[in-house]
């Protein structure tokens, strides 16, 4: 098509604008008729039926005439828009003067002008019209689809430009809608029309007319123009998916077109679809060969020969499309040549290539050359994960290219792009190593990738100066410091020793990396900052997922952690437990440190025992006792291991918790708590229910045995490892079930159990044995199964021993406790008894004393107690105590007699307490008496009283 022709197609628009798409010129939304015209009553009523009926008549010699007479007048009639209630016949009107073209060509110019009626609003009457004429409405504008069959470029044209103007309508003129409601019309609103054609199903018939297009470039414009406005509705791109829109676009992307408009309105329609209708269905329409192919040379052609910035953004657009399509690994990428073509633009400019397809290429620090590079590292990561791209990556020099940005910025290097650009791709790249280098093991060795990652995890630490940016999604909390750089470096680290490759492994312990890594460890908990806290906390925790990964199986390197290593371990279990809910990566790091113990410290005897010497095991303990089921079963099974150690069972039964609570009650209660989540049966006093399946967990309940190969663990086998209850039984196991200190009744009650764990679970194992036997309709020999029968009593009665003997705990418990009720009873009765006779023997000492003044002192003594007696409250069934005077003899019950010094007044009354003087059951209030500090003998006793 001469460029002319597309200018003029295009009306004055630039087709390479981005914020709105181009449209055409717009066309007049009313007619204009003059003030003579309105008061002679233009818009008077007309039969559209009339029409409707001459059209339909053929026998005429001169019916042409009057039907294109009669249809002009309607178009007369109704220059300002149609009525929503004349719709229907309207269009039935102009769909058979559409029949009649093929025949009479003198019918496209009243097709023509109908059609440009429908781009003026439609009419109402009433608000209800819109409701009530929908389906007509509807109808009606679907069919405009359908005259696009009709092989005309002036209609077709009309008609794309009618549908425009559904989403982009020129106001009226100012005196139109005056006219209007004097004739008691009314606009219908702006986007009904749009609506309707959701409704009617339009964006379906437009895109198969595009089949009818091939060689015509303007009108394929026009509909792509429509198209693009239907694509922003989520309704249209269902429909236009159903008629494989995608597809039918992406292979005509290349097609030639000098006005530039077919790439730009194809992509944007590719990009609405993508976003508003199932990606998957998109993405399995653009992964055929003949469609790749055509985006492969759409890429190449605005890579190497696009210059403009809109050039520029339409490739990265066709970039972010086809990355969209890797992500199928069904995508034939590789067969149409397209991963080669991406990989070998990807490293052109960090390695030297001589590929025609580069030669003399360079890429500006332009923004979109920049987005371009990201966009080239994004899709190396989604292309290596289909595992025949991997020569590919070798061919390509990949790991090399990417290796180019670990090192520190060179500070006099002229570079392409500026400081903030070279950080951000800096750190995509070593994000994309991160997933490229694991599957390229050799090359990355070779390339001496340990070496150069070490030297710029050092760089890292150092204290350099350097200002980074921080502006980026992978710079993020690394504004004026090295942290983001250390982030993605350590990631990098935790990909190759995660693949437990030994060379690589191997290779990083020779260069010290074990040490390297305790020390940034060190220098990152000596110097904290709130500020950065999740990135920091993120580091740590990578920090000790590659230590575990760099020790794990080998004590040599487990004795270079050392005493060290431990010590950052206990450090960060000591965190407050409290930050554990911060969100902030605390929980994370927990993992890591106990996976660290696992790895790092089991299995080495002097690890081990600094470990135990520093209080780890106490530390361990307090966070199972935090009670948090996520760090359970870790903690459980590096309780396991430790026990080995003989040092380890003073150390666990040391430890106390809250309320002096003991290592086997906590274990215990753990236990309680684990069954009761797993629904398994007891009573209110924790007893076995159930003696055939006292284990049985709720799930156990509801799965029903079936029969499994012999390599297929069954469900009693996977319980073992799915909760706790193992690990709890071997840890108590590995502590002596007999010697456990601090347990209440009902510890002994559920220890019962725990003792007999094993044997309940081999139990359940044969029990699912002989139920698959069944099943599978075997019959086993008599002597097997007679041992299958003794087998199951067995275990049956094992588990009626076991409750046998939880009942015997639990009537011993309460006949304990009511023995205890009476033993107080008993105390409360003595108490009283007491209280009388020292009462009696107060009484007959005072009618005894004849001395006026010894009398007249002790009943001021008598009358201080019971002033001192009221003042400190003593409850009504509070025992009085006898005042002892110094120096008097005394006779207490039972007869023996003794001189005290001095009685306190603060331990008048009180509860009972024990002394080792004759009054040692009187009650007393305060707490226990204290010890005297002299008895005196009756005889010095004697000399001490007045005469």
């Amino acid at each position: 098509m001469p460029t002319g022709e597309a200018a003029a197609m295009a009306e004055g628009q630039d087709p390479r604008g981005r914020s709105k798409p181009s449209s055409p010129r717009h066309i007049p939304v009313i007619a204009v008729v003059a003030e003579d015209q309105e008061t002679q009553g233009v818009f008077k009523p007309m039969d559209p039926n009339h029409v409707i009926k001459l059209l339909e008549e053929n026998d005429k010699g001169d019916l042409e005439e009057k039907q294109l007479q009669s249809v002009k007048k309607l178009v007369q009639c109704y220059q300002n828009g149609f009525p929503l209630r004349d719709l229907a016949q309207i269009f039935k009107i102009m769909n058979l003067c559409a029949e009649k073209i093929k025949t009479q060509h003198q019918f496209v110019k009243p097709v023509y002008n109908i059609l440009k009626l429908c781009s003026l609003p439609f009419l109402k009457k009433k608000v209800s019209d819109e409701i009530t004429y929908a389906e007509d409405t509807a109808n009606s504008i679907a069919s405009l689809g359908d005259l696009m069959k009709i092989p005309s470029s002036e209609l077709r044209i009309q008609i794309c430009k009618c549908i425009v103007n559904f989403y982009h309508a020129e106001p009226p003129k100012k005196h139109i809608p005056d006219l209007l409601t004097v004739l008691g019309y009314q606009q219908a609103s702006s986007s009904y029309k749009a609506k309707m054609a959701e409704v009617g199903g339009l964006a379906k018939t437009m895109v198969q007319s595009m089949a009818l297009l091939e060689n015509q470039l303007i009108e394929k414009l026009w509909v792509l123009k429509v198209l693009q406005h239907l694509s922003t509705s989520e309704v249209n791109c269902a429909l236009m998916v159903k008629a494989q829109a995608a597809s039918e676009i992406c292979v005509h992307l290349n097609d030639p077109d000098p006005s530039g408009q077919l790439l730009f309105r194809s992509s944007e329609i590719l990009w609405n679809l993508l976003e508003k209708s199932p990606k998957e269905e998109i993405i399995q329409q653009l992964s055929t060969l003949e469609c790749l192919m055509t985006l492969k040379e759409v890429f190449k052609n605005l890579f190497m020969r696009g210059f403009s910035h809109y050039d520029r953004q339409l490739r990265n657009d066709i970039l972010v499309i086809t990355t969209i399509i890797a992500q199928n690994q069904g995508a034939p990428m590789i067969e149409c040549g397209f991963t080669r073509d991406l990989i070998l633009f990807t490293t052109f400019n960090e390695v030297k290539s001589q590929n025609p397809l580069v030669k003399g290429l360079k890429l500006s620090n332009s923004y979109e050359d920049f987005e371009l590079k990201k966009l080239l590292f994004n899709i190396i990561v989604i292309l290596c994960k289909d595992l025949p791209t991997v020569q590919l990556l070798i061919d390509g020099k990949v790991v090399l290219a990417l290796l180019t940005y670990v090192k520190k910025p060179e500070k006099h290097k002229v570079m392409e792009w500026s400081a903030a650009q070279y950080e951000e791709l800096q750190l995509h790249a070593i994000a994309t190593l991160s997933s490229v280098a694991p599957l390229l093991i050799e090359e990355y060795l070779s390339c001496q990738g340990n070496a150069r990652v070490l030297a710029f995890l050092e760089w890292c630490e150092s204290e350099d100066p350097f200002f980074s940016h921080g502006n980026s999604f992978h710079g993020t909390s690394g504004r004026g410091n090295k942290f983001a750089q250390m982030r993605y470096t350590l990631r990098l680290l935790r990909a190759m020793v995660h693949l437990e490759n030994e060379t690589v492994n191997a290779d990083l312990c020779e260069k010290g990396t074990i040490q390297q890594l305790i020390g940034i460890f060190k220098n990152i908990i000596s110097h904290p900052n709130e500020k950065e806290e999740a990135i920091l906390l993120e580091i740590q925790s990578d920090i000790l997922l590659i230590l575990s990964g760099l020790c794990e199986h080998h004590i040599q390197r487990k004795e270079i952690f050392g005493t060290e290593g431990v010590d950052i371990i206990l450090h960060v279990m000591k965190t407050d437990p409290k930050k554990l809910q911060s969100g902030l990566g605390y929980s994370v790091l927990l993992f890591s440190t106990l996976d660290s113990i696992w790895c790092c410290v089991l299995g080495c005897y002097p690890s081990e025992d600094y470990f135990l010497e520093k209080e780890g095991i106490f530390i361990l303990l307090d966070v199972l006792a935090l009670n948090q089921k996520k760090f359970c079963n870790l903690i459980l099974g590096i309780m396991v291991e430790f026990c080995d150690n003989p040092k380890t069972a003073a150390h666990v039964n040391a430890w106390r918790g809250k309320k002096d609570q003991t290592a086997a009650s906590l274990l215990i209660k753990l236990w309680r708590k684990e069954e009761k989540e797993l629904g398994v049966k007891r009573d209110k006093y924790g007893k076995i229910i159930d003696t055939k399946k006292p284990l049985f967990t709720s799930f156990q309940e509801e799965q029903k045995t079936t029969p499994l190969p012999a390599n297929c663990p069954s469900i009693a086998v996977m319980d073992v490892a799915e909760n706790i209850r193992a690990k709890i039984y071997a840890v108590l196991g590995k502590l002596d079930f007999e010697n456990l200190p601090g347990l209440s009744a009902e510890d002994f009650v559920t220890l019962c159990i725990i003792h007999r764990y094993l044997d309940f679970k081999i139990g359940e194992i044969w029990n699912e044995i002989y139920e698959e036997i069944k099943l599978e309709n075997l019959r086993p020999v008599t002597s097997d199964k007679r041992i299958l029968e003794t087998i199951t009593t067995a275990s049956e009665n094992i588990g009626k021993m076991v409750a046998s003997l939880q009942s015997e705990m639990i009537e011993s418990q309460v006949r304990h406790d009511v023995q205890n009720e009476q033993k107080v009873y008993t105390k409360i009765q003595t108490s009283h008894k007491q209280r009388e006779l020292a009462n009696k023997s107060w009484e007959n000492f005072l009618a005894r004393t004849s001395n006026a003044k010894t009398l007249k002192k002790a009943k001021r003594l008598q009358e201080k107690a019971i002033e001192s007696s009221k003042y400190n409250e003593r409850p009504q069934n509070a025992v009085s105590h006898p005042t002892v005077i110094k120096g008097l003899n005394t006779t207490v019950p039972s007869g023996r007699v003794v001189t005290v010094e001095s009685t306190p007044v603060r331990l008048l009354g009180g509860p009972l307490a024990d002394t080792d003087i004759a009054l040692k059951k009187l009650p007393v209030r305060g707490g226990a008496l204290q010890r005297v500090k002299a008895v005196k003998t009756v005889d010095e006793a004697k000399k001490s009283i007045p005469t």
